[in-house]
Parts: structure tokens; C-alpha cells; sequence
């Protein structure tokens, strides 16, 4: 069983330079549009405040998750945007509120979740550390929209370990969302990650690897950038398959991000 002590402490620090961000932004710059088509700053906030309220029914009102579940399969197409588009039109400042209340919420029972308990979510249940994980993850990618947004450099950080973490385990979701069978044979995948340290995955014998930069491996599978403007490198036809539907987060293949003007 995993602790979810450090991913859950960098879930709080991620969200709080987040936060920091969007809090020294004046009210006319949440409406500012982001790279995710249609969404706004407002929106992309409005969407961790909803995913985060999910994520705290996940853990403490088992029958409250099971209705939105429900819904999703109702509306499988427009349930997680019609959340956003709910929340974004509220104050900047009421929706900021909401935001913090909501994590602050999730963070303690997180905390206090008895050790080896298993949560409901929109796929297999998960154990605290990888529901944080899931946060984590969302809270960095749609923090990275909104800096673009605001026009603001964020410096990455050893938190995106959990990302690539999350990132290799996730190799056979990505080739089944895309009707693929997952491969047979293991990859190796070799990150440098921002502070210099070296994070290996896989066998070191297997034929097939990925090697680069562990930032842009985790903004290949949030889909963050397009892997043409990525200095990722894979051995292996599966390796290489892998890099162009790779996808760490729930639900049908993402549309990703175009590459920009220029790219390898």
C-alpha cells in the first residue's frame, strides 16, 4: 500500500503556486482565453473546483458519486464541460473561494482515509495515492494552460514525477481507448527529470525504450504539446506507436495539441 503522504503534499503545493497565480490576476484576466479550445481561465479553474468536488463525493458519499456516474453516462459527450461552463460564470472571487474550499476538503480526507481504502471513479476503483496522483495530474496540465493564458513561465519542478509515474503505467489504457491491443513486450522508459536526477522505468534489458526529457514526457501524456515539438525518443515500433497516442488521464483519446509553426 502507498503512502499518499508525499503525493499529497505535492498535490497542495501544486495547487497553491497555482493558485497564487490566478489570485494576483485582476477579475478582467480570468476571462482570458486559454490553448484548450472554448475554455477560458475561468473555465479551466471551474474544472478542478468541479473535478475536485467529484473526487471528494468519490471518498465520502459513495451514493452521491454513484448519481454522478450516472449522469456521465447520460451525457457522455458534454457532462465534465457542462460543469465548467456552470461554475466559469460565477465572480472570479467566488469561484476562486470554491476552488480552495473544494481541495482543502479533498485534502483532508485524503489524509484520514483508512489505510488500503479504495475509492469509486470513472474507471477502476483507486486507492488514495492514485486518486491524489489523478489531481495532481490535472491540476498541473490545466495549470499550465492558464500561465500560457496569463502570459506567465512556470518553472517545473520534481512534483511531475508522479506524472511520468502515472504516465508509464497508463501505456495499455492508452492503446486500448484507441482500439488497440496492448503490446506484449515491455519498454523501457528513461526520464531526466528537471533537477538532473535519472527516473527509469521497465526493465533495463528491454528492446524497446523511451528516452528524454521527464517534462516533456509528461506533457506528451497529458497531451499538452504535440510529440513533433518534444525532444522524446523511442527504440521500437511499439515504443514509437506509444508516443503518438499517449495519454495518462481517463475517458476517449484526447484531441491533443497541434504543433506549432516549425516543428521537428
Amino acid at each position: 500500500m502507498a503512502d499518499p503522504t508525499p503525493v499529497l503534499d505535492d498535490l497542495r503545493a501544486e495547487s497553491d503556486e497555482l493558485d497564487r497565480l490566478v489570485a494576483g490576476a485582476g477579475p478582467d484576466r480570468w476571462g482570458l482565453p486559454t490553448p484548450a479550445a472554448g475554455w477560458t481561465v475561468a473555465h479551466q479553474i471551474a474544472h478542478l473546483a468541479w473535478t475536485d468536488r467529484s473526487a471528494l463525493l468519490a471518498v465520502t458519499d459513495e451514493d452521491g458519486f454513484r448519481t454522478l456516474v450516472e449522469q456521465a453516462l447520460a451525457a457522455p459527450d458534454s457532462f465534465v464541460d457542462q460543469g465548467a461552463e456552470e461554475a466559469a460564470v460565477l465572480p472570479p472571487a467566488e469561484l476562486l473561494a470554491r476552488w480552495r474550499t473544494g481541495r482543502a476538503a479533498l485534502d483532508e480526507a485524503l489524509r484520514e482515509a483508512p489505510a488500503g481504502a479504495r475509492f469509486p471513479w470513472y474507471g477502476p476503483p483507486m486507492a488514495a495515492a492514485s486518486l491524489a496522483t489523478a489531481r495532481l495530474m490535472e491540476t498541473w496540465a490545466h495549470g499550465l494552460d492558464v500561465a500560457e493564458a496569463l502570459g506567465a513561465t512556470r518553472t517545473p519542478t520534481d512534483r511531475i514525477r508522479h506524472i511520468a509515474r502515472l504516465g508509464v503505467r497508463t501505456r495499455d489504457f492508452a492503446f486500448g481507448v484507441h482500439g488497440l491491443p496492448a503490446p506484449a513486450d515491455p519498454v523501457r522508459v528513461e526520464l531526466r527529470s528537471p533537477s538532473g536526477e535519472s527516473w527509469t522505468y521497465g526493465p533495463g534489458d528491454a528492446p524497446q525504450r523511451v528516452t528524454g526529457p521527464a517534462l516533456d514526457f509528461c506533457l506528451l501524456v497529458t497531451q499538452r504539446a504535440h510529440r513533433a515539438d518534444l525532444a522524446l525518443h523511442a527504440e521500437g515500433p511499439d515504443a514509437d506507436r506509444w508516443l503518438d497516442i499517449a495519454q495518462a488521464f481517463a475517458g476517449p483519446p484526447g484531441t491533443g495539441r497541434p504543433p506549432k509553426q516549425g516543428a521537428r
